[in-house]
Order: structure tokens, then C-alpha cells, then sequence
């Protein structure tokens, strides 16, 4: 069982929903998303994605791009992004991690490649957001060999056969987008989320984690009804975009958003 079924599983045996927050790798400053990883595991968070920086992310609002921008200021690559959830590992075998972003730095790294080292690294899943079921036949065999979960994507505009299509080739969880756009966006609607997944429920036995339009501990807890996940990025990213001189209070700030969404989804 990977760490992310596990986690799942302890999660709905204690029948809590899972929290699943968002950063991006380097932002501000590579030295700070070791303490932050730790400092989000220490509020609340289930598992973390860790974005992967990337010049061109077209499903990111400006939030995140803005993120991206800070972190390629650094020059943060891949290797390092690898090495950061290496170093997260040799304090925490438990928290699972998932890294999210784009396909070109990882096909150019090379699949296999790329497999192998996240799997050593203590990589548990990978979402790549411009991955289509159709062109992963190559991709999610080879991240399966080496123990990592591939993660898609689902919107509100995924007909049901297409949903079947897609879960077929997904494990670890499916990412259920709640609104048609961006990060960052809002008007979330939960009531057109939980019919949308009532019929995801007919096409998969996965857990669904549910991102974008997740703001705080009401909405948090609001989707938690419904949902196995709550996915939130955009409203933590901007605490790092307003503190990106002072991480300690970006990381104080992003700490107290996440305990207290933690603290509503288990009311």
C-alpha cells in the first residue's frame, strides 16, 4: 500500500477528510519550503503538494504564477525540487508527497529518469497538469513500477465516460477541479460540486480531493462534507507573496490559515 492509500485509509477509518495544501517549491527562497513542508505537516496538512516551477503554468491563476516567477528567480529546477523532498524525508517518512506541475521538466529530464529519482527521493505522486489520459500510456507505467501514484485532473466539464477513462489510469486520489478556470478563482459552488461528484463516485472507488476556490476554514469545511480531500493553494501562496521579505511571517500566517481550516473540517 502506498503512503498516500494509507493515509486515505487511516483518514476514513477515523472519519476525518484529508487536508491537502499547496506551494510552490522555492518560493520566496529555496531555503524556506523545508520549514514550511514541516510547518504545514505541524498544523494540519495530510499530504502536501509541492509545485514544481515552471515558466508557462496556463491552468495557474496570477497567484501562482507570480509564485512560479519567484521560485525561477532562483533558478529552481527539478533536481532541486527532488532534493528538497529528500531532505523532507529524513525528518518525516510519513506525510505524503505529491509533486504538481507541467510535463516538459520531466520529459526532459526523462521518464525514467525522472521516475527513479523522485521514488528515491520519497516522491509518493505526481500530477501533471497538461498530461492527457491519452498520451500517459508511456508515463503511468513506468511512475507505477517505481511505487508513484499518478494523479489527473478532473473539471466540471469531464463528461462521465471521459471521468471513466481517466480514473482507469489514476491512483492515489483523483483531483476534482470545483470551477471553471484558474487558481485563485472563486464563486465555489459546493452544491454543484457534490452532484458532480456523486457521478464521479459511479466511475471510480478512488478518493476525490477537491481544489480551487478554497479559502478558508468555512469553505474548507464546506467541501469536506463532500469530499475525501480539500485541496487549498492560492490563498496560502498569497500569504508568501505579501511576506516574501519576511518567511517567518509568511510561515506563522500560513500555519494559522491551515489549523484553522483543520479545525473546521473536524468539527
Amino acid at each position: 500500500m502506498s503512503r498516500i492509500q494509507a493515509r486515505f485509509s487511516a483518514l476514513q477509518a477515523a472519519g476525518r477528510k484529508a487536508l491537502i495544501p499547496y506551494i510552490t517549491a522555492g518560493d520566496p527562497a529555496p531555503a524556506v519550503t523545508l520549514p514550511l513542508m514541516h510547518d504545514l505537516v505541524a498544523a494540519g496538512a495530510d499530504v502536501i503538494e509541492l509545485g514544481i516551477p515552471f515558466s508557462d503554468p496556463m491552468a495557474d491563476g496570477p497567484v501562482i504564477q507570480l509564485a512560479m516567477e519567484r521560485a525561477l528567480a532562483h533558478e529552481v529546477s527539478l533536481r532541486q525540487v527532488l532534493e528538497m523532498v529528500a531532505e523532507f524525508r529524513q525528518r518525516d517518512n510519513e506525510t505524503p508527497v505529491v509533486l504538481m506541475g507541467y510535463l516538459n521538466p520531466v520529459e526532459r529530464m526523462g521518464y525514467d529518469e525522472f521516475a527513479r529519482e523522485a521514488a528515491e527521493a520519497g516522491v509518493d505522486g505526481v500530477l501533471t497538469v497538461d498530461l492527457p489520459p491519452e498520451e500517459a500510456a508511456e508515463v503511468v507505467p513506468l511512475f507505477k513500477a517505481r511505487g508513484l501514484d499518478t494523479i489527473f485532473l478532473l473539471a466540471p466539464t469531464t463528461t462521465a465516460e471521459r471521468a471513466r477513462s481517466i480514473c482507469q489510469q489514476a491512483s492515489g486520489y483523483v483531483y476534482y477541479v470545483s470551477l471553471k478556470g484558474v487558481t485563485g478563482s472563486s464563486a465555489l459552488d459546493v452544491t454543484d460540486v457534490a452532484n458532480k461528484l456523486d457521478m464521479l463516485r459511479t466511475v471510480t472507488d478512488l478518493p476525490i480531493g477537491v481544489g480551487f476556490g478554497i479559502r478558508d476554514g468555512a469553505s474548507a469545511a464546506a467541501v469536506a462534507e463532500v469530499a475525501d480531500g480539500v485541496v487549498v493553494g492560492s490563498v496560502l501562496v498569497n500569504q508568501i507573496a505579501a511576506n516574501a521579505d519576511n518567511p517567518d511571517a509568511a510561515r506563522k500566517a500560513i500555519s494559522a490559515i491551515i489549523a484553522d481550516m483543520r479545525g473546521a473540517m473536524d468539527r
